[in-house]
Parts: structure tokens; sequence; C-alpha cells
């Protein structure tokens, strides 16, 4: 029969390797690369290249992978082959829970979160930056004119349709806007904006800016965080009934990586707040426009705000 002294060592013993078994597996976990995938454009570029010299510093291993397009980077969050992403509100829910409902940007936030967590999927704190789509004009033209909403816009297009009939007033789209179940139908349905066939000009995204830029066009479709919006003095006009959708982007993390390593919300958290609409124009310019790596602006602006 043991003695009490003997239980009492066994227990110890016990105990000890107990915990060993415990810091072993926690430190297994935390030393697991987190694999981080982001988009094929600038933004999420920048954002990439961030989120990874700032996460490393903060000693988590991270693994990037970059140009991941929208719908494989969601269905390989599902299936646990990527840990985490910046996704933006809208794209979540119109693209991936297919809700086409006006919502404020808080709504959006709530319900795509809610949404989310059944996949095991959390949404962090949003940053304070909308990556939206707008219509601009170059800032003279945008002045001359006096608009500085879309209200305004589409009353200038009618008063030229009505009075100036020679004179088309020239609308610059990206193609896949422009047959959206959500794109430009259900704009001029928002806005009461007739428009003639001869008044719209496709092209790709990109020609877009270069197209308001030259006179090409009098206005045209953008993202709002376009370094170009900076980069060329575009004007962009508020969308005073507030058709589009926001598009914050937010951290997004498997629910059973954040469990497995500590610290990692918390540091994410303390990130996004800094990530504002003038922040991130800035930073796509410098790469867009002033041809900076997307290395070098994120490493800039983390030692800017004291994080390297």
């Amino acid at each position: 029969m043991a003695t009490p002294f003997c239980l009492q060592r066994w227990l110890s013993r016990l105990v000890l390797t107990l915990l060993a078994s415990l810091v072993l597996s926690l430190t297994a976990s935390a030393a697991t690369p987190i694999v981080f995938a982001t988009k094929s454009f600038t933004e999420q570029h920048i954002l990439s290249a961030m989120t990874t010299l700032y996460l490393r510093k903060k000693g988590f291993q991270v693994e990037p992978k970059t140009n991941i397009a929208t719908t494989i980077g969601r269905n390989a969050m599902i299936n646990k082959q990527i840990d985490m992403t910046w996704e933006y509100t809208g794209t979540s829910l119109i693209i991936f829970n297919h809700i086409s409902k006006p919502m404020s940007p808080q709504q959006a936030y709530d319900t795509v979160k809610r949404l989310d967590a059944r996949l095991g999927l959390v949404w962090l704190n949003p940053a304070p930056m909308n990556n939206t789509y707008a219509f601009a004009m170059t800032r003279k033209r945008a002045e001359q004119e006096h608009i500085s909403t879309m209200s305004q816009l589409v009353a200038k297009i009618e008063d030229i349709r009505q009075h100036d009939p020679d004179h088309n007033w020239l609308l610059g789209l990206d193609l896949e806007f422009s047959g959206r179940s959500d794109g430009m139908k259900p704009l001029q349905k928002a806005y009461n904006m007739p428009l003639d066939r001869p008044q719209i000009r496709q092209m790709d995204p990109g020609l877009v800016y270069n197209a308001i830029r030259d006179g090409f066009v009098d206005a045209g479709l953008i993202y709002t965080t376009d370094g170009r919006v900076k980069g060329f003095d575009l004007k962009v006009l508020e969308d005073d009934k507030h058709f589009f959708p926001s598009y914050a982007v937010t951290p997004v993390v498997r629910k059973e990586v954040l469990d497995s390593h500590p610290g990692l919300a918390d540091a994410l958290n303390a990130l996004s707040p800094l990530i504002s609409d003038q922040v991130i124009t800035e930073l796509n310019k410098r790469v867009d426009i002033d041809h900076q790596s997307p290395q070098q602006v994120a490493r800039d602006f983390l030692k800017s705000k004291g994080l390297l």
C-alpha cells in the first residue's frame, strides 16, 4: 500500500506531466504558420505586406498567399485550407450570402458576422474605411459645374438631355457593373436617372480613371479608395441616396485559429482602426502613382505608427 508521501509524489509527477503536455500542445499550435490569403489588387497587396510584417513582429508565424480569387479564397477558408484574410462586408453580404437589401454599414457588418459565425469564421473589428463604388469627376470640372452629389450629377445630365440634346454627357462604366443585377439598372431606378445608350462608355475598370482625367468621359464609376482618386485629383461624388453598399475591410479568421493563437485577435484589432479611407488611399497612391512597392509602403506605414 502506497504511503501518503509516495502518493503525493505520484500526483505531483502526474500534474507536471499534464502541464508539460499542455505547454507542448499550445507551443505546437502557436508554431503552426497562419495561412493568410489576400486578393489580386493593390490595396490587398498592401494589406498582405502590412499584416505579415506586423504579425511576424508580434511573434506569429505567417504564410502569406497573394492573388487569391474571391470565391476561391472563401471556399478555402471554409475548407480550412486558409486561416485568415481581409474581407469586405459588402462582398460577403452580396456575393457570399446573396443579400441585396440596403443596410447601414453597422447592419451589414452585424449581418455577415452573425452568418459567418455559423461557419466557424470570426469577423474582428472592421477598419474605418469603405472601398465601395462611387461616381467621380475631375475636381476642376465638378467645381465648375457645382456638382458634389449624385443627385446633382443626375440633374445636370437631365438638364442637358432636355435643353442641349446634341451634347451628350458621357459616363464611364466597367463592363461588370453595367450588367450586374445590383448595378446600373437599379442605380438608375434609385436616382430616377434615364440614360440614352450613347451616353454610356463601357471599358475596363482600370481605364475609367484615365478616361475621367483625360476628359474622354465627364464622370465615371470608381472605387473610393483607389490611389488614382488622389493621384489624378478626382472629386468623389456623395452617394446621397445611399445606394452603394458598405465595403469595410475586416480581418476574418477561423475560430479555431484564434483559439490556438492567443493574442492574434488583439493584434489584428489594434491594426484595423489605423486603416482609414485617407490612409489606404494615400498608400494605394504610393504604389499605383508613385511606383513604390507594396512591401516598402507597408513597412513605412508601420514604422510611422511605431509598430516596427
